[in-house]
């Protein structure tokens, strides 16, 4: 790894001299949909701006699919020697592209004396899964958090303040039974509240653990997970009792994908997944809505999500230096703004949230800002080395207690031992 960031600072300086996109280079660019609405021609549209800014750069921005299949496609082309030079791809796969030795740090090809205004100018809560080791290897753009949609509709016809979402377990338990509607066979026309559990289970659940006072479900080092601790039981014993034992949510797996749908089809009252699907709800919903903070129990706790850049080995400095100053353009306040207003992802510095694009845009929809404040409350998501098997471990174990196949005990302690046994190579 140290040769590889000699080589990387060495690659660096012959950039630096060549100055940005001295001449006309070619850049291949990897990017994931993991939500509704047009987010693919938005990016498509940035990358064309930039070209016709910059006539020297021609950007070759290939929609991957899922964040899984885009992570897969970026490793799988940069084992065969074909590596782009960007991709986004989720800020947890960060201690997987170090274990392939396959990224390079940001801090090679950002001048120092611009460093601390440049790295420093995100917010922190998301720099706490770029960074490791002192390098920043990641740098924040499609990111998120989970918060909570509600139907203000439905909370006026079940008598409930539709400006008064629940703001504690205690009642968002209250609430969803109000909220909860059956037919005269009994059969529930909607419910309460849904909280997916497939597609990204752990990170959802996370936010229930941060809500309950746990930083998190792993250390920033990516080596040690905490899965069978008291605050993360109860979490999960919580989840599950939303169905077991209240009623107010649909039995069973409940899908990612579907969620957003569920909830503009009046399904459920209450859904919670990324602020990314802001735009696609505000644009489909047939009914005024509203967004709110995951409710607290020991205090606000949310996780952070979504998608980095990085940076991949095997290109020309050439190259590299465009890919630098097209994301250095593409987090610019006046870029950032119009991609967080077009998908809802938040605008991760906090310089274009003072722009006037977002402050009006702001007053037009409040809830734009609810995953902006909630950042003060933020946890990393889960990131460890060998992430997809330790994650994979956590969500069947999740599943496990879900479907009845296990205790929220049992499951989490079947969880850290299995994780432990993988992550013990890593300490």
């Amino acid at each position: 790894m140290l040769e590889r960031l000699r080589l990387a600072a060495s690659t660096c300086a012959v950039a630096l001299t060549l100055g940005s996109a001295a001449q006309a280079v070619e850049l291949e660019f990897y990017f994931p949909v993991a939500v509704g609405g047009g987010a693919a021609e938005i990016i498509q549209k940035m990358t064309d701006d930039y070209m016709a800014q910059t006539p020297d750069v021609t950007i070759n921005a290939v929609y991957s699919g899922s964040y899984a299949d885009t992570t897969t496609r970026a490793i799988t082309a940069s084992r065969g020697g074909n590596a782009p030079q960007l991709a986004i791809l989720l800020s947890v796969d960060l201690f997987a592209l170090l274990d392939e030795e396959m990224i390079l740090p940001w801090d090679d090809f950002i001048p120092e004396a611009e460093q601390d205004a440049f790295f420093g100018g995100f917010f922190d809560s998301f720099m706490r899964n770029s960074q490791t080791d002192g390098k920043t290897w990641g740098i924040p753009f499609q990111r998120s958090t989970p918060v909570m949609y509600y139907n203000k509709e439905a909370f006026a016809a079940a008598g409930l303040d539709p400006e008064a979402p629940p703001a504690t377990w205690d009642e968002l338990v209250e609430m969803g039974k109000t909220l909860t509607v059956t037919d005269a066979s009994g059969t529930v026309t909607q419910w309460g509240v849904r909280i997916p559990s497939s597609g990204f289970p752990s990170w959802l659940f996370t936010g229930l653990v941060a809500s309950n006072g746990q930083d998190g479900l792993a250390n920033d080092a990516g080596t040690e997970v905490y899965f069978d601790t008291p605050a993360v039981v109860e979490a999960l014993d919580y989840l599950v009792s939303l169905s077991r034992d209240h009623g107010i949510m649909e039995p069973g797996i409940l899908d990612w994908g579907a969620t957003p749908r569920a909830f503009m089809d009046g399904q459920t009252a209450i859904a919670w997944t990324t602020t990314g699907n802001l735009t696609n709800i505000r644009t489909n919903a047939p009914f005024d809505f509203g967004v709110a903070m995951l409710p607290a129990k020991e205090r606000r706790g949310a996780p952070t999500g979504g998608g980095n850049f990085y940076l991949f080995d095997g290109s020309t400095p050439e190259q590299l230096q465009a890919a630098v100053d097209f994301v250095r353009w593409a987090t610019e306040p006046a870029q950032a703004a119009q991609w967080s207003i077009d998908t809802g992802y938040v605008a991760p510095r906090a310089d274009t949230w003072e722009t006037e694009m977002m402050q009006a845009y702001a007053q037009e929809v409040p809830g734009a800002l609810v995953a902006r404040d909630q950042l003060e409350y933020a946890v990393p998501e889960l990131s460890t080395y060998q992430g997809p098997q330790v994650t994979q471990i956590i969500n069947d174990n999740i599943a496990a207690a879900i479907v009845g196949d296990k205790t929220p005990a049992q499951a989490m302690a079947d969880a850290q031992a299995a994780a432990d046994a993988i992550l013990s190579a890593y300490r």
